[in-house]
């Protein structure tokens, strides 16, 4: 039987009878792929480490028709990232990022630049950036990319430049001025906007430049997360984990 391989992102595993696992990759031409890895449970399986979440890989894989999980034969680890989840707060944000991208995304999609995404936030963190300016990044580009992140620097009623806060849509498709608000339960600080601008202009690795206090990226968090919670229906169950 013929062996396709991806590069890939694994997201997350889950035991499975006694030597297997279900494996969750992101892979960079063919989207969210789900297998079963055989034997990986085994001690001293063929696998090794290359199963720890958020590690980079090649996996090699077959399908069967009629089949919704492949099977994972092998993986040959680019990059590993365990020693960044040794911080438990970090490792949390991590599994948040997994879920949000299994929640959002169609599987077998390709979805490219997500997969670009989470390696470049990957990337930083292991290079000691400030986890809470790239978590503010990922959710924004997520957003952005998922078509979910909608022009905040305008007012959706009147199309005046906002000069100070704004409170956003119900639907979460835009922020209107204190004079066309419908409603007023979800303020939207005006540093959202001017983080998105900094967000498409610099990646993840330049965190320790991000011209944006504590208290600023604390309401930006407040903006991005209620437009995730309101697109998916609920909270994210990692979510609760890492609030302030």
């Amino acid at each position: 039987m013929p062996i396709d391989q991806a590069e890939a992102i694994v997201l997350r595993t889950v035991p499975i009878g006694d030597q297997d696992k279900i494996v969750v990759l992101l892979t960079r031409d063919k989207g969210l792929i789900r297998g079963v890895a055989k034997g990986a449970r085994k001690f001293g399986n063929r696998f090794g480490s290359a199963l720890e979440p958020m590690s980079h890989v090649t996996a090699f894989y077959y399908e069967k028709e009629r089949r919704e999980l492949v099977t994972v034969s092998s993986c040959d680890l680019i990059e590993s990232f365990f020693e960044v989840q040794t911080d438990l707060k970090t490792s949390l944000t991590l599994t948040y990022f997994a879920e949000l991208i299994e929640e959002f995304l169609p599987a077998r999609a390709r979805e490219d630049i997500v997969f670009r995404l989470l390696l470049s936030v990957l990337q930083a963190l292991k290079r000691k950036s400030d986890l809470a300016v790239v978590t503010r990044y990922f959710e924004a580009w997520f957003l952005q990319v998922n078509g979910y992140l909608p022009d905040v620097r305008r007012c959706k009623g009147c199309r005046k430049a906002l000069d100070g806060p704004g409170w956003l849509a119900p639907k979460k498709d835009g922020v209107y001025c204190d004079a066309c608000a419908p409603a007023r339960k979800e303020e939207v600080n005006p540093d959202l906007g001017r983080f998105m601008q900094w967000v498409r202009k610099n990646p993840p690795s330049k965190a320790e430049e991000c011209p944006f206090t504590p208290a600023d990226l604390k309401s930006i968090r407040k903006g991005l997360q209620a437009m995730i919670v309101y697109h998916l229906e609920r909270e994210p169950k990692s979510l609760r984990y890492i609030k302030d």
